[in-house]
Protein backbone atom coordinates (compact mmCIF):
# COMPACT_ATOMS: atom_id res chain seq x y z
CA UNK A 1 0.00 0.00 0.00
CA UNK A 2 1.54 3.28 -1.08
CA UNK A 3 1.17 6.30 1.18
CA UNK A 4 1.81 10.02 1.04
CA UNK A 5 -0.27 12.62 2.88
CA UNK A 6 -0.58 15.83 0.91
CA UNK A 7 0.23 19.30 2.20
CA UNK A 8 2.65 20.58 4.80
CA UNK A 9 3.85 18.12 7.39
CA UNK A 10 3.71 15.22 4.94
CA UNK A 11 4.88 11.98 6.52
CA UNK A 12 5.05 8.39 5.42
CA UNK A 13 2.82 5.78 7.07
CA UNK A 14 3.86 2.22 7.68
CA UNK A 15 2.45 0.30 4.76
CA UNK A 16 2.39 -2.98 6.70
CA UNK A 17 0.08 -1.67 9.43
CA UNK A 18 -3.37 -3.25 9.56
CA UNK A 19 -6.34 -0.91 9.76
CA UNK A 20 -7.39 -2.58 13.03
CA UNK A 21 -4.05 -1.43 14.52
CA UNK A 22 -4.44 2.21 13.46
CA UNK A 23 -4.54 4.49 16.51
CA UNK A 24 -6.96 7.43 16.31
CA UNK A 25 -6.81 10.17 18.94
CA UNK A 26 -9.84 12.45 19.12
CA UNK A 27 -9.62 15.87 20.74
CA UNK A 28 -12.99 16.52 22.36
CA UNK A 29 -15.70 14.28 23.75
CA UNK A 30 -18.86 16.18 22.84
CA UNK A 31 -21.72 15.26 20.53
CA UNK A 32 -19.88 15.40 17.20
CA UNK A 33 -16.67 13.95 18.62
CA UNK A 34 -18.68 11.07 20.08
CA UNK A 35 -20.40 10.43 16.75
CA UNK A 36 -16.98 10.19 15.14
CA UNK A 37 -15.62 7.96 17.92
CA UNK A 38 -18.62 5.63 17.71
CA UNK A 39 -18.28 5.16 13.95
CA UNK A 40 -14.52 4.60 14.06
CA UNK A 41 -14.82 2.21 17.01
CA UNK A 42 -17.45 0.20 15.13
CA UNK A 43 -15.04 0.12 12.20
CA UNK A 44 -12.42 -1.51 14.51
CA UNK A 45 -9.95 1.34 14.84
CA UNK A 46 -8.16 1.89 18.16
CA UNK A 47 -9.91 5.04 19.36
CA UNK A 48 -8.87 7.23 22.29
CA UNK A 49 -10.45 10.53 23.37
CA UNK A 50 -9.20 13.50 25.39
CA UNK A 51 -11.25 16.20 27.10
CA UNK A 52 -11.14 19.15 29.52
CA UNK A 53 -11.86 18.57 33.25
CA UNK A 54 -15.41 20.00 33.05
CA UNK A 55 -16.87 19.20 29.61
CA UNK A 56 -19.59 21.53 28.33
CA UNK A 57 -21.59 19.00 26.31
CA UNK A 58 -25.33 19.63 26.18
CA UNK A 59 -26.50 16.38 24.53
CA UNK A 60 -25.07 14.38 27.40
CA UNK A 61 -26.92 11.13 26.69
CA UNK A 62 -24.97 10.72 23.43
CA UNK A 63 -21.60 12.10 24.51
CA UNK A 64 -18.69 10.03 25.76
CA UNK A 65 -17.44 13.06 27.72
CA UNK A 66 -19.94 12.06 30.44
CA UNK A 67 -17.44 9.36 31.42
CA UNK A 68 -15.24 12.13 32.86
CA UNK A 69 -17.81 12.58 35.64
CA UNK A 70 -19.57 9.21 35.71
CA UNK A 71 -16.55 6.95 35.20
CA UNK A 72 -18.07 5.42 32.09
CA UNK A 73 -20.67 6.20 29.45
CA UNK A 74 -22.39 3.93 26.96
CA UNK A 75 -23.77 5.31 23.69
CA UNK A 76 -25.66 2.97 21.35
CA UNK A 77 -23.89 -0.12 22.63
CA UNK A 78 -20.37 1.35 22.73
CA UNK A 79 -18.80 2.07 26.11
CA UNK A 80 -16.19 4.70 26.96
CA UNK A 81 -14.32 4.66 30.27
CA UNK A 82 -12.37 7.37 32.02
CA UNK A 83 -8.73 6.61 32.69
CA UNK A 84 -6.49 8.93 34.70
CA UNK A 85 -3.22 7.66 33.25
CA UNK A 86 -2.16 6.93 29.69
CA UNK A 87 -0.92 3.51 30.81
CA UNK A 88 -4.55 2.41 31.18
CA UNK A 89 -5.40 2.94 27.51
CA UNK A 90 -4.26 -0.42 26.13
CA UNK A 91 -6.25 -2.49 28.66
CA UNK A 92 -9.51 -0.81 27.58
CA UNK A 93 -8.76 -1.42 23.92
CA UNK A 94 -8.43 -5.12 24.74
CA UNK A 95 -11.95 -4.95 26.24
CA UNK A 96 -13.29 -3.22 23.09
CA UNK A 97 -13.91 0.01 24.98
CA UNK A 98 -12.95 3.63 24.31
CA UNK A 99 -10.54 5.23 26.79
CA UNK A 100 -11.10 8.92 27.56
CA UNK A 101 -8.61 11.06 29.47
CA UNK A 102 -8.37 14.61 30.79
CA UNK A 103 -5.71 16.28 28.68
CA UNK A 104 -6.79 19.76 27.52
CA UNK A 105 -3.91 20.49 25.14
CA UNK A 106 -3.34 16.84 24.19
CA UNK A 107 0.44 17.00 24.52
CA UNK A 108 0.70 14.22 27.14
CA UNK A 109 -1.45 11.75 25.21
CA UNK A 110 0.05 12.60 21.82
CA UNK A 111 3.53 12.01 23.23
CA UNK A 112 2.51 8.67 24.74
CA UNK A 113 0.37 7.24 21.91
CA UNK A 114 2.10 8.73 18.89
CA UNK A 115 -1.24 8.39 17.08
CA UNK A 116 -1.51 7.51 13.41
CA UNK A 117 -4.51 9.83 13.11
CA UNK A 118 -5.52 12.86 15.16
CA UNK A 119 -9.03 14.28 14.82
CA UNK A 120 -9.69 17.74 16.24
CA UNK A 121 -13.39 17.48 17.10
CA UNK A 122 -13.57 20.27 19.67
CA UNK A 123 -15.97 22.17 17.37
CA UNK A 124 -14.74 25.52 18.71
CA UNK A 125 -14.77 27.17 15.25
CA UNK A 126 -11.10 27.99 15.81
CA UNK A 127 -7.91 26.00 16.22
CA UNK A 128 -6.80 25.59 19.82
CA UNK A 129 -3.32 24.29 19.13
CA UNK A 130 -3.70 21.35 16.75
CA UNK A 131 -0.72 21.11 14.38
CA UNK A 132 -0.28 19.22 11.13
CA UNK A 133 2.64 17.28 12.60
CA UNK A 134 0.73 16.05 15.67
CA UNK A 135 0.12 12.75 13.85
CA UNK A 136 0.78 11.13 10.50
CA UNK A 137 -2.72 12.14 9.43
CA UNK A 138 -4.48 15.16 11.02
CA UNK A 139 -8.16 15.92 10.44
CA UNK A 140 -10.07 19.02 11.57
CA UNK A 141 -13.84 19.32 11.91
CA UNK A 142 -15.49 22.46 10.63
CA UNK A 143 -14.37 26.11 10.54
CA UNK A 144 -11.02 27.10 12.03
CA UNK A 145 -8.80 24.74 10.04
CA UNK A 146 -7.17 24.92 6.63
CA UNK A 147 -6.36 21.70 4.77
CA UNK A 148 -2.69 21.66 3.81
CA UNK A 149 -1.71 24.14 6.52
CA UNK A 150 -2.66 23.16 10.08
CA UNK A 151 -4.39 19.87 9.15
CA UNK A 152 -4.25 17.46 6.22
CA UNK A 153 -8.03 17.29 5.69
CA UNK A 154 -11.05 19.30 6.86
CA UNK A 155 -14.51 17.79 7.25
CA UNK A 156 -17.51 20.01 6.50
CA UNK A 157 -19.82 20.37 9.52
CA UNK A 158 -22.40 22.80 8.16
CA UNK A 159 -25.77 21.22 7.40
CA UNK A 160 -26.63 20.92 3.73
CA UNK A 161 -25.44 18.98 0.70
CA UNK A 162 -21.80 19.22 1.78
CA UNK A 163 -22.26 17.95 5.35
CA UNK A 164 -19.51 15.39 6.02
CA UNK A 165 -17.62 16.28 2.82
CA UNK A 166 -13.86 15.70 2.79
CA UNK A 167 -12.01 18.96 1.96
CA UNK A 168 -8.48 18.41 0.63
CA UNK A 169 -7.65 22.08 0.08
CA UNK A 170 -8.97 25.11 1.91
CA UNK A 171 -11.47 25.44 4.75
CA UNK A 172 -15.01 24.53 5.74
CA UNK A 173 -17.92 26.89 5.28
CA UNK A 174 -18.01 29.75 7.84
CA UNK A 175 -20.23 29.33 10.88
CA UNK A 176 -23.69 30.77 10.26
CA UNK A 177 -24.58 31.08 13.94
CA UNK A 178 -27.96 29.49 13.16
CA UNK A 179 -28.58 25.94 14.43
CA UNK A 180 -29.98 23.31 12.12
CA UNK A 181 -33.73 23.13 11.62
CA UNK A 182 -35.59 20.47 13.59
CA UNK A 183 -39.37 20.25 13.35
CA UNK A 184 -39.51 23.69 11.73
CA UNK A 185 -37.51 25.44 14.46
CA UNK A 186 -33.91 26.69 14.56
CA UNK A 187 -32.87 29.32 17.12
CA UNK A 188 -36.08 28.85 19.13
CA UNK A 189 -35.19 25.31 20.15
CA UNK A 190 -31.96 26.32 21.90
CA UNK A 191 -31.81 27.24 25.57
CA UNK A 192 -29.40 30.07 26.38
CA UNK A 193 -28.65 31.77 29.66
CA UNK A 194 -29.05 35.52 29.95
CA UNK A 195 -26.52 35.90 32.76
CA UNK A 196 -23.29 34.51 34.13
CA UNK A 197 -23.57 32.11 37.05
CA UNK A 198 -23.93 28.51 38.19
CA UNK A 199 -26.24 26.28 36.16
CA UNK A 200 -28.97 24.28 37.92
CA UNK A 201 -31.28 22.14 35.73
CA UNK A 202 -34.93 21.89 36.78
CA UNK A 203 -35.81 19.21 34.22
CA UNK A 204 -34.05 16.10 32.93
CA UNK A 205 -33.08 14.96 29.45
CA UNK A 206 -36.00 13.13 27.85
CA UNK A 207 -38.64 15.02 29.81
CA UNK A 208 -41.58 16.64 28.04
CA UNK A 209 -41.92 20.42 28.56
CA UNK A 210 -44.35 23.09 27.40
CA UNK A 211 -43.51 26.51 26.02
CA UNK A 212 -42.92 28.97 28.85
CA UNK A 213 -41.80 26.38 31.40
CA UNK A 214 -38.65 26.97 33.45
CA UNK A 215 -36.18 24.31 32.34
CA UNK A 216 -33.22 25.50 34.41
CA UNK A 217 -31.95 28.39 36.49
CA UNK A 218 -28.62 30.18 36.51
CA UNK A 219 -28.22 31.16 40.13
CA UNK A 220 -31.80 32.45 40.55
CA UNK A 221 -32.41 33.56 36.95
CA UNK A 222 -34.76 31.29 34.93
CA UNK A 223 -33.98 29.65 31.59
CA UNK A 224 -37.35 29.30 29.84
CA UNK A 225 -38.41 27.01 27.00
CA UNK A 226 -39.40 29.00 23.92
CA UNK A 227 -41.18 26.01 22.35
CA UNK A 228 -42.86 22.82 23.51
CA UNK A 229 -41.14 19.49 23.07
CA UNK A 230 -38.74 17.08 24.72
CA UNK A 231 -35.58 18.17 26.52
CA UNK A 232 -32.91 16.75 24.22
CA UNK A 233 -29.94 18.22 26.03
CA UNK A 234 -28.95 20.03 29.24
CA UNK A 235 -25.67 20.96 30.83
CA UNK A 236 -24.63 19.18 34.01
CA UNK A 237 -25.58 20.51 37.44
CA UNK A 238 -23.13 23.01 38.89
CA UNK A 239 -21.38 24.11 35.70
CA UNK A 240 -20.31 27.76 35.63
CA UNK A 241 -21.78 29.39 32.54
CA UNK A 242 -21.31 32.66 30.69
CA UNK A 243 -24.01 35.05 29.49
CA UNK A 244 -25.48 33.91 26.17
CA UNK A 245 -24.03 30.41 26.45
CA UNK A 246 -25.97 27.43 25.07
CA UNK A 247 -27.15 25.37 28.04
CA UNK A 248 -29.87 23.16 26.56
CA UNK A 249 -31.88 22.00 23.56
CA UNK A 250 -35.59 21.32 23.05
CA UNK A 251 -36.67 18.84 20.37
CA UNK A 252 -40.10 19.86 19.03
CA UNK A 253 -40.68 16.42 17.50
CA UNK A 254 -41.46 15.15 21.00
CA UNK A 255 -39.90 11.70 20.54
CA UNK A 256 -38.08 10.79 23.74
CA UNK A 257 -36.03 8.01 22.12
CA UNK A 258 -34.26 10.56 19.88
CA UNK A 259 -32.62 12.05 22.98
CA UNK A 260 -30.61 8.84 23.29
CA UNK A 261 -29.65 8.39 19.62
CA UNK A 262 -26.67 9.78 17.73
CA UNK A 263 -27.91 12.55 15.42
CA UNK A 264 -27.90 12.42 11.63
CA UNK A 265 -25.35 15.25 11.65
CA UNK A 266 -22.94 13.42 13.95
CA UNK A 267 -23.26 10.23 11.88
CA UNK A 268 -22.55 12.15 8.65
CA UNK A 269 -19.48 13.81 10.13
CA UNK A 270 -18.32 10.45 11.48
CA UNK A 271 -18.67 9.04 7.98
CA UNK A 272 -16.62 11.91 6.59
CA UNK A 273 -13.80 11.19 9.04
CA UNK A 274 -13.90 7.49 8.19
CA UNK A 275 -13.66 8.36 4.49
CA UNK A 276 -10.72 10.67 5.17
CA UNK A 277 -8.81 7.93 6.99
CA UNK A 278 -9.48 5.36 4.28
CA UNK A 279 -8.54 7.93 1.63
CA UNK A 280 -5.03 7.84 3.05
CA UNK A 281 -4.69 4.19 4.03
CA UNK A 282 -6.22 2.68 0.89
CA UNK A 283 -3.98 4.51 -1.57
Amino acid sequence: MKNGAKGKGKTQMKSEKKLSEVIVLIRGGGEMASGVAHRLHQSHFKVCMIEIPDPLAVRREVTFSEAIHEGEKEVEGVKAKFVSKTEGIESLWKKRQIPILIDPDGRRTISFLKPDVLVDAIMAKKNFGTQINDARWVIGLGPGFTAGEDVHIVIETNRGNNLGKMILNGSAEPDTGIPGEIGGYTIERLLRTMKKGIFHPQKIIGERVDKGVVVAVVDDFPVIAKISGVVRGLLREGIEVKKGMKVGDIDPRGKRELCFNISDKARAIGGGVLEAILYQYNQ
